[in-house]
């Protein structure tokens, strides 16, 4: 048979099991629990000896359905969905993290990654080497012995920093350490996270994917090409299953212990978000790019950032890594923080509100809310500046979302 189109194929996902009334939706089965036909069968359920669902917070049939479209678009081999973004982090550095061991990252992170890497990570014994990512000789002096991932955002956020990727995979093939990278500013029908050299990928399916912010949810994705035999917390569950290590260890242990797994109403939702992915970030990524060139032309904005404008140090390697698109958000600096202040409340069109990628533009300040609870020293550190405003572009014609700006900062 021809081989259909990622989105075709995303559309026509079988289900894992015939629906009884033959439903086009994906059911929501709102379920705790599961009745089986014999103790026998029950065993087999619970000890992972077959594919039937046992208890809600383990698998869940609209949950696996949505991991399965999940897995027909990026065709990786194992996808766990998470209650949240965050949950998706954590629960992977659960998984390959150990007392003693550290992470290779950047400064340049969102706020809560930062506070669970620095704060939470470290209470555990978990040490975090935070180097300049743009630098090779940086991260091949940062990794040693007992490091046990290098970690990035493929476009940072809010700095829009954008590393090398394939340099980043080479460096960490060489010391024998995963890649993981937070790909959620780019969805993955755009960029090919295996293609770049990226073992585990996370998306925060709370974004592009849920259709306009209508859940939360977060996405850890396998590609199932590192060799964990590799890693001291996972090389005997290697030589169990080979280089599914990372994805039983995940799933046989610990997300069933953390409680974090997806809902299957979340799922349903986000199922549905998945459809019409392709033409809405279509649509919000190309008004992005024209908002972001309008933006920059205003003489009251100091600096705008986008690695889609040819100004933007990273535009370069963007083009090679995400195409003329590279994500839907952008952030422009005013004179002041007060001057940010005033702009913000200004606005009429746009909703002074956080997340990315709803079906609405959405404005924020970084450095008084996600990092509003960091010092200056930090936030210094991070490259998140007081003068900075970002958007979120959502579907509206790029005309009105100009005009609202300009009148703002009138």
């Amino acid at each position: 048979m021809e081989e259909k189109n990622k989105i075709t194929q995303l559309l026509h996902t079988p289900y894992e099991k015939e629906d009884a009334y033959h439903s086009l939706a994906m059911p929501i089965y709102q379920t705790a629990a599961y009745e089986f036909d014999s103790a026998e069968e029950m065993e087999k359920a619970f000890c992972g000896l077959s594919s039937e669902h046992a208890y809600s917070r383990i698998t869940n049939p609209t949950v696996q359905y949505f991991e399965k479209r999940v897995q027909a678009l990026t065709g990786a081999l194992s996808v766990t969905a998470m209650n949240s973004g965050m949950a998706a982090i954590s629960n992977i550095c659960m998984t390959v993290a150990y007392a003693g061991s550290n992470i290779v990252t950047s400064s340049h992170l969102f706020g809560n990654t930062y506070s669970l890497f620095k704060s939470t990570l470290s209470a555990f014994g978990v040490e975090m080497r935070f180097c300049d990512l743009l630098s090779a000789e940086a991260v091949r002096e940062a990794i040693d012995e007992n490091t046990c991932a290098v970690f990035l955002e493929t476009i940072t956020n809010p700095q829009l920093e954008v590393a090398d990727l394939r340099l980043l995979a080479s460096i960490a093939r060489e010391r024998n350490v995963p890649l993981i990278a937070d790909t959620t500013l780019v969805p993955f029908h755009v960029f090919h996270a295996r293609e770049f050299g990226i073992d585990i990928e996370i998306v925060s399916s709370t974004k592009y994917i849920s259709g306009g912010a209508t859940s939360l949810g977060g996405l850890i994705i396998d590609y199932e090409t590192f060799d964990w035999s590799c890693s001291p917390r996972l090389s005997e569950m290697a030589a169990q299953v080979g280089r599914s290590a990372f994805t039983a260890k995940l799933r046989k242990e610990v997300h069933r212990n953390l409680g974090a797994y997806m809902t299957p109403q979340t799922a349903y939702a986000q199922t549905l978000g998945l459809e019409t992915l392709e033409v809405r970030y279509s649509r919000q990524a190309s008004t992005c790019l024209e908002l972001a060139k309008h933006v920059a032309t205003l003489t009251q904005v100091c600096k705008v950032s986008y690695p889609g404008l040819e100004s933007s140090p990273f535009y370069a390697i963007s083009q090679e890594q995400f195409g003329s698109f590279p994500g839907a958000m952008f952030t422009f600096d005013l004179e002041s923080r007060q001057v940010c202040f005033r702009f913000m409340d200004r606005l009429r069109l746009i909703r002074r509100a956080t997340n990315l990628f709803d079906n609405k533009s959405l404005a924020i300040h970084p450095a008084s809310t996600i990092y509003g609870n960091f010092t200056e020293e930090q936030r210094q550190s991070m490259d998140v500046s007081q003068h900075t405003i970002r958007i979120s572009v959502g579907l509206e014609a790029v005309e009105d979302l100009f005009a609202d700006i300009c009148q703002a900062l009138r």
